[in-house]
């Protein structure tokens, strides 16, 4: 695999171009349901379901330490109207995150944990 070094990035057709530190590192879009799958992803390897709404993202190429940033959020297009109101997370690693859905519907206002249909997380950060 070859290595190209810039500074600035742009995309055919782009009129701007960016900084190449302002693009993620590495991101995925998962069903959270179910035997949770990943649909598509950039830098991600797999995903560990910890149980309902708690998963650990694995990354396919670490970060140098524990220091980026990351958001997360979920959605569930169902008939109660459940979406994510707030995601925490823990054991922020190098290599991984474990990341949790708080709900919030019509039919659960205490903001218990939950899976989604529908779950993005995205990372910036320096990578090891």
């Amino acid at each position: 695999m070859s290595t190209l070094t810039v500074t600035n990035i742009k995309k055919t057709g782009e009129a701007a171009s960016r900084d190449a530190s302002g693009v993620a590192a590495a991101w995925a879009n998962f069903d959270g349901t179910g035997t949770v799958a990943i649909r598509d992803s950039v830098n991600v390897s797999s995903l560990t379901d910890n149980g309902a709404g708690d998963y650990t993202v694995n990354l396919s190429n670490a970060f140098g330490g524990g220091d980026y940033a990351f958001s997360f959020g979920g959605s569930n297009y169902n008939a109660t109207g459940g979406n994510t109101k707030h995601a925490t997370s823990s054991g922020v690693l190098a290599a991984s995150i474990t990341i949790r859905n708080f709900l919030e519907n019509s039919a659960n206002t205490a903001g218990s944990i939950g899976d989604e249909t529908i779950n993005t997380v995205i990372f910036y950060g320096d990578l090891a």
